[in-house]
């Protein structure tokens, strides 16, 4: 099957929707723990707070419907660094995400069905070596299964709550009633709501996966996406919870913390039912597993062709994989589950505050994108108010995890600061280089044969980095304007190269003053080199096509200026043309 082919509904929906429906399996507990009988209300909560992020995604990936979610809307809103700030947060999202997914779903293996001889670590170990096989036999392969444990998984579920009510309906509410008798965990509702707001935040990790890979979507499929997510979630965390409320005591829940759902089945519905939940278990964390595969590929994929990795990263193979991005990330992952030696919960923090991180994020760049790109077309609106009140309730369930785990937050940044530090580098590698380049001139005359190579291979890596040329296409700006986007290139790019283009239609002239405003720029800017172009013709699609396979400039070293409510095209169109002003 060609690689280029879309992905339809209820593929993209599977993909997704696999890492946010494991939720389910644990969220309940944990909210329960906290939030005691009102886990539900809490869970209810996040629901809406949800249902505003629709909305802030939706607009968002709509304006600019790239792959690289938060990274995407902040690296067309403000800089490079920022952006990169975000896309360290949702790669570290992704790999606490497929180890502790494959970990668990080892857990819930072993609970029916242990492997001998094979310890649950190397039993992880090749469950994350079978996805990124999966993931390299391409992405429809990959939405294939993802379908399959995605429909199997809201079929269990819907078993168990119908069994549930069942149950209810035959023995009563005597359970519920006595849970309803017992004080509020933390003596005040108003904390244990609080508190179980923050833990049931867990339940909707992978509502940001969607916009990771949104070019491989079929026009119309993300909203479906975020739509569908948020009803699933928004129907089982409550109900189950709820459920568990009136079945289970409150007392003996913490006996079933990490399979509640299992024991809930058992107590309604018998061992076969128990049995279903475990296999599901075990099926859906390894959807979430492939989940963060297919979403950090995504994401790398973006943040190569803008020149932060190195362009190896974009190396496929005849699936249309990128390999050596799923390479990577595997060995990161597997690094870090042999690292531990199995003990997941210390990425627990890392997972929590990665990727609330980037919901925050998500609403940050929202509200960027209305103040810098105004007049970006774009599918819906968040208004103003509840893209606040929705980062306000993030930052509300951030605040809560790292109060209820002070060492969340140390363990976040043992992971965070070395990643961070890998992508200032790359970053600034030019001056690094040339930091280098000054330490092997110091050592010129006791090594002066080593120090000359050095000089020679360190200069011609520089030399190369500069001359790739970028465009910015003018409608001819006024010179603040163009001010802006020599500052934003200095400031961003490895380059010293600019192609100044302007289209011309049919009799019209470069505007009086412009040349001018050129020459200006040219003489305040001396470390870039300006080349001023006209061509006759109109901007769209063909025209950048022609001129990225003319001049070999790739599509996302072009820029444009923020497009009006009249503009004929989706940036998606554009093949990776950004927006610097």
């Amino acid at each position: 099957m060609a690689h280029d082919k879309k992905l339809n509904e209820l593929e993209a929906t599977a993909i997704c929707g696999n890492d946010i429906s494991s939720s389910c399996l644990y969220v309940s507990a944990l909210s329960i723990g906290y939030a005691g009988q009102y886990a539900w209300v809490a869970l209810l909560l996040v629901a809406g707070l949800l249902y505003l992020f629709r909305k802030i995604y939706g607009e968002v990936v709509g304006a600019l419907p790239l792959n690289g979610g938060a990274y995407n809307v902040l690296l067309n809103t403000t800089s490079k660094s920022n952006a990169s700030i975000a896309a360290c947060l949702t790669i570290l999202s992704y790999m606490a995400t497929a180890v502790l997914s494959a970990g668990e779903a080892m857990n819930y293996l072993y609970l029916i069905a242990p492997i001998p001889h094979v310890p649950v670590l190397w039993a992880t170990a090749g469950l994350l070596t079978f996805f990124l096989l999966l993931t390299s036999a391409g992405m429809s392969e990959s939405a294939i299964v993802a379908v399959v444990i995605f429909v199997a998984h809201l079929a269990a579920l819907t078993l168990l709550v119908g069994s549930g009510a069942w149950f209810v309906a035959q023995h009563g509410l005597t359970t519920l009633h006595l849970n309803y008798a017992q004080p509020v965990v933390g003596g005040s509702l108003a904390v244990a709501l609080f508190l179980g707001f923050s833990a049931a935040m867990l339940g909707i990790s992978g509502f940001e996966s969607s916009a990771n890979f949104v070019e491989e979507q079929a026009p119309g499929v993300f909203q479906k996406t975020l739509r569908n997510m948020w009803l699933v979630v928004s129907f089982f965390n409550p109900v189950i919870a709820l459920l568990a409320v009136a079945v289970v005591p409150l007392a003996t829940v913490g006996d079933h913390q990490e399979t509640l759902l299992s024991y809930l089945g058992q107590q309604t519905g018998g061992p076969w039912l128990a049995t279903v939940i475990s296999v599901d278990a075990v099926t859906v964390l390894s959807g979430a597993v492939l989940t963060s595969f297919v979403g950090v590929s995504g994401l790398i994929k973006r943040m190569a062709l803008d020149r932060i990795w190195p362009q190896f990263f974009l190396k496929e193979n005849r699936r249309g994989a990128n390999y050596i991005i799923l390479a990577i990330f595997f060995g990161l992952s597997l690094s870090i589950l042999l690292i531990t030696r199995g003990e997941l919960e210390t990425l627990a923090g890392v997972y929590t505050i990665s990727f609330l991180s980037v919901m925050a994020f998500f609403a940050i760049g929202n509200f960027l994108l209305k103040v810098k790109r105004g007049k970006l077309p774009r599918p819906v609106y968040a208004g103003v108010f509840s893209v606040f009140l929705a980062l306000m309730g993030v930052l509300a369930g951030l605040y809560g995890n790292v109060q209820k785990n002070p060492g969340y937050l140390v363990v976040f940044l043992q992971y965070f600061i070395p990643a961070a530090l890998i992508v200032y580098a790359m970053l600034e590698r030019i001056a690094i280089l040339n930091l280098v380049l000054v330490g092997a001139t110091s050592f010129y005359e006791g090594f002066r044969r080593l120090a000359i190579r050095s000089q020679v291979s360190i200069r011609r890596l520089v030399h190369e980095l500069n001359q790739q040329e970028f465009v910015y296409f003018t409608k001819g700006d006024n010179v603040a304007n163009l001010n802006k986007v020599m500052t934003y290139v200095e400031e961003n790019e490895f380059t010293n190269r600019l192609k100044i283009v302007m289209l011309l239609g049919e009799g019209q002239e470069v505007p009086a003053g412009l040349l001018n405003d050129l020459g200006v720029l040219d003489r305040a800017y001396p470390n870039i080199h300006l080349d001023f172009v006209t061509r006759p013709g109109s901007f769209g699609p063909d025209l950048i096509t022609e001129l990225s396979e003319e001049w070999q400039i790739p599509k996302n070293f072009m820029f444009i200026g923020s497009p009006g409510d009249k503009f004929p095209y989706q940036i998606s169109e554009l093949g990776g043309v950004r927006l610097i002003i």
